[in-house]
Parts: C-alpha cells; structure tokens; sequence
C-alpha cells in the first residue's frame, strides 16, 4: 500500500508550483494556438510529439520533440510515443523528494509541471454511422490517458489540462504568479479523472453494445426469450459519465432542485442537443414532456403533429398538410391541449404556425427539426404567450418508416439502454423503439380488416405504445379521437377512452398496449361503434376475446408484441 511522504504530510501541499516545462499532446487543437504562444511568452519550455509538435512548429514556436528528448522513435503508427520513463519519471517525480529528483537527474530526467492533453476521438468516432471495428479500435487512446493520470495523481506538482475551456485560467495564474495554486491544481486533476472515467465508459459502452454471440449473429428471432437474444450483453458492472448542461429552474415541483445531464455515448440525435430558438429556460417537466412527444413523432411516416400532456398524448395526427394534421392534433382533446407541449416531425411552416397562433391555444413549448423564418415570425410575435414559448430545433435528425432505415442508415434507432432509478439501485433494459414486424401480425377473427382499416390500426398501435400502462387509444383517420391512459384496469382506460371520443368512437379503431384479460372491454367498444381493434394478445382467456369480436363483427389483430410503458 502507497505510503504518504512524512515530509509531504509535514509540510502540506505547495501552494503555488511555477511551470518551467510543457508537455503537450493534443488530438483537438482548438483554443492551442492562443495558449502555445501564451506559454511561450511567460518562458515555459514546450515539449510536444507527431502531429501537435508540427503544428506548434508552423506556429513560429520553439518545440522540442519527444522522440529526440527520450532518445526513442515514435513506432508502430503512432501507438508508441509517449511511453516512456523520461516521460512519466518527469510527471510523477515528488518535488520535495531529494531521493525522486536524485534519480530523474542520474538518469537525464527533466520534471513536467505542465501537461496537457486530450484524447483520441473515440466517441466522435464511434458514433459515426459507417464506422468500422478497426477505425474505433485504433482510436482508443493509451498514451493519453497513462499522461492523465500520472499528471492528475501528482497534483501536488503538476498542473494537467484536458480540455480548451481550461487553458485561460492556467494562462491568467501563469501571467499573474508565474505558476499555479494548489487549488486549482486539485480541481483540474478532479475533472482529469473525470474524463478518463467518461473516456473508458464510452469505450466499455461500444463493446458491450457490438458484442456479439457465437456466428456473429445479431437478429432477434421471434422464438427466441429476450435472455436468449444474441447481440446484447449486460456488463457484470455499469458505469454512467453524464455531463452537466445546465441547472434547472426546479423539478416537478417548485421545492426541488433538479439539473440536466448529457449522456456523451448517445449515438443519435436527441432532445437533449437541441437547439433552443425562442422562449424561456426549459422545466424539468417541459424536458420530460418534450421527450415522450418527440419518442413518439418520430416514429411516424408521414407529416406528424403529437400534443403532449403530463407525459401523455392527448392529440396527435399524420397528414400530407402539416397544418391540416396540426388541426386534427389539438382536435384530439382541445381540453387537454391547454398547456401542452408539441412535437411535429416535419419544419414548421407557416399554416401550421398559423394554427398554433390561433386565440384561447396556449402551447409551452414545441420540438421540431425547424421551423421557417414566417413561423419563427408567428410564434415569437402574435400569440400572447410569445414571449414564454420555448422553441426547440433538433437538427440532423432522422424519421423511421417501419421496417426501413433512417437517413443515417441505421436500422430503427438502436437499442440504445434506459437507466431507471428505484431506492438502491438501477434497473436496466432495452429501450422499446424497435420496429414491430407486420409479418408476424395475425387476423384471429372471422372478419379481416379493410385496407383502410389496416392503415389506420398501424397509426393507432405506433400511439398506444407511447401512452403509459394501461394504455387505449381510439383513433380515425390517423388522428387520436379519445385516449386512456394510466389506469390500474383495463376497461377503465377503455371507458375513458370512448368518453373522450364521444360520438367519433364510431368507425374508429381501438389499440391496447397489452392482452385484453376479459370480454367485457370488446364488449363496451362494440357498444361505442369501434370499428376494428389491434392487440398483443396472449391471454389465456384470448379465446373468450375473440368469440366477443366474432360475435360483434368486429376484426381484430393480435401483434405478437405488448408495450407496457410504466
């Protein structure tokens, strides 16, 4: 076990190290030139390898090379450079040591009081949608993170920087003090480990995410159990780096304090990269709203608009004309819409602002891919809450079509995982954004649905998946005319399904999220006059449920799949 130096515990930290020299060895140049220049000015010596001593080289700037300082080539592409005694000995030599500066000097050892550092771009590299195995195995860094740590670990003496936003504060001591205090040493050696542990948890993310099971395949088959499923290992242990964003107002309630983390690995674009146009600071609410209306537009082939309320839709409709399915949107549940937020999977135009501006319509906040500069126009100036609305651009983002791929060329959008907290630890699983194959879907009933009836059973299943548990939706002409949501029976969300949709339950189609346990549901639905339904099925009184059917006409299809959302 390490032992603390008696002197170092005699003596405490040093409270300010002068920097003598640099070592430097960067992948992202961004903000370098400034702070080369900036340390050359205060007379620190620059030490720097490959690509980052050429270009200080370009700079005008003095740069002693690693490989000449150590005696010892760069090799094997690259993968070779810093490695080496002269280098480590000098970032983790005990400077009120006399045995640890004996032994530098006896072996030609100059000391690092600087280093800076950052790393291949691993994640960059790994979220590319055409990456190769190869292409992200050569970007996991090695030399990088040992230079880290080494500097980190050795605080007391050296001064490591691992990112841009830190090179003026070090250039601000250096030029007022020449050299830096204890405390800001310790604070960069506390974010430095904190990058390499969010450096190697991306790293474990990729291999756990493309591990693969013997022959490599990665399908799921239908027969198979979700623990038999090849393509998907849960780790023996999770780690999870996020990124703090920002600090929100409060959490779901006024006395609670609640901030917004980014997830670095998340390949694809997200709400949380979204651009925000317009609008006051986002709640933790509006954040949360945003994300299940914008999971559930997506998903969407054509034209969308989805009208969400406390995490629930209660509107939502496809139509070539955005501003016709804008309409169809709030007509869902007008009620309900008051204090809603929005999500439409095609720019806003400016008919589909134009029906957002209409007077007595009071929207939070709206997600979009974009919106056009005569919608920006509309909704900042016409409505009277245009100075609170929050607009929220998600740019690059792609739409699935069932059983196609985006635009990226990625199938569906991943399996990426989802984290939920219960009181002493987390539970795991799949997110449920893969695609429902309509080729396992059966018709169980004497009759089929109509072609018309078929396309509208698809809408309602793509809704009911994002309605939380027990989860009914009615729908016509691919708008939601009466949802049920969140109830602890399922005749109960039937019922306050038809309630809502009043005389437009008849000639619509109904969808459960999960197997309906009794006829009685099939019953109240006929009695409603929903035209067809759409179903996991899967219960053992499945046959009783489908004699109700029969028995009122009604077609049905089981999917083979449930969506409990909880």
């Amino acid at each position: 076990m390490a032992q603390l130096s008696p002197t170092a515990a005699e003596l405490g930290p040093p409270r300010l190290v002068s920097v003598r020299r640099a070592l430097i060895s960067v992948s992202d140049k961004s903000g370098l030139d400034d702070f080369a220049h900036g340390l050359a000015a205060v007379g620190v010596e620059l030490f720097a390898s490959g690509g980052t001593r050429k270009h200080l080289e370009q700079l005008g700037l003095s740069v002693r090379d690693v490989g000449e300082y150590t005696g010892f080539p760069e090799m094997l592409d690259g993968r070779v450079k810093t490695l080496h005694p002269k280098i480590h000995g000098g970032i983790l030599c005990r400077h009120d040591r006399p045995d640890d500066m004996d032994a530098i000097e006896r072996h030609g050892i100059v000391s690092f009081e600087l280093v800076v550092v950052n790393l291949y771009p691993f994640e960059e590299t790994v979220r590319r949608p055409d990456v190769t195995d190869a292409a992200a195995i050569e970007n996991i860094d090695i030399g990088g993170p040992s230079l880290i740590r080494g500097a980190a670990k050795n605080h007391r003496y050296v001064t490591v920087a691992t990112s841009a936003e830190q090179y003026p504060r070090i250039l601000e001591q250096l030029r007022a003090n020449g050299g830096t205090t204890y405390e800001l040493r310790r604070e960069l050696a506390a974010a430095a480990y904190a990058r390499i542990a969010q450096y190697d948890t991306a790293i474990a993310a990729y291999f756990q995410k493309t591990a693969e099971a013997p022959g490599g395949s990665r399908g799921l088959e239908a027969t198979q159990t979700p623990a038999s499923r090849p393509g998907l290992v849960f780790s023996p242990s999770v780690g999870i780096q996020l990124q703090l964003k920002e600090t929100l107002r409060y959490g779901e309630n006024p006395h609670q304090r609640a901030a917004l983390y980014v997830d670095p690995s998340a390949g694809h674009v997200t709400l949380v990269n979204a651009r925000q146009l317009h609008g006051k600071e986002l709640s933790y609410n509006n954040l949360l709203d945003l994300d299940s209306a914008w999971a559930m537009v997506r998903m969407l082939p054509a034209p969308a608009v989805v009208v969400i309320k406390h995490n629930n839709p209660c509107g939502g409709a496809m139509d070539e004309d955005l501003s016709v399915a804008m309409r169809r949107a709030f007509d869902g549940d007008p009620v309900s819409a008051f204090g809603s937020v929005i999500a439409l999977n095609r720019a806003v135009n400016a008919a589909a602002a134009e029906v957002l501006a209409e007077p007595d319509r009071f929207v939070e906040a709206i997600v979009a891919p974009a919106f056009d500069d005569d919608a920006l126009r509309i909704l900042t100036t016409r409505p009277k809450w245009k100075a609170n609305v929050r607009l929220m651009q998600i740019e690059g983002s792609g739409f699935r079509v069932q059983g196609s791929v985006t635009p990226a060329g990625r199938p569906g959008f991943g399996t990426a995982l989802q984290y939920r907290h219960i009181d002493g630890g987390f539970l795991v699983q799949e997110s449920d954004t893969a695609d429902d194959p309509e080729s396992e879907w059966k018709c169980v009933t004497k009759n089929r649905p109509t072609e018309e009836q078929l396309a509208e059973l698809r809408f309602g299943w793509v809704m009911v998946r994002h309605v939380k548990s027990n989860a009914i939706t009615l729908s016509k002409d691919r708008a939601l005319v009466g949802v049920g949501a969140g109830q602890m029976s399922r005749v109960d969300s039937v019922e306050i399904a038809i309630r809502k949709a009043g005389d437009r339950a008849r000639g619509s189609v109904l969808a459960s999220d999960a197997f309906f346990p009794f006829g009685d549901s099939i019953v109240l639905a006929a009695k409603a006059g929903v035209a067809a339904i759409i179903q996991p099925g899967g219960s053992k009184r499945d046959e009783e449920v489908i004699a109700a059917c029969n028995e009122h006409g009604l077609p049905m299809i089981f999917t083979g799949r449930r969506h409990f959302k909880h």
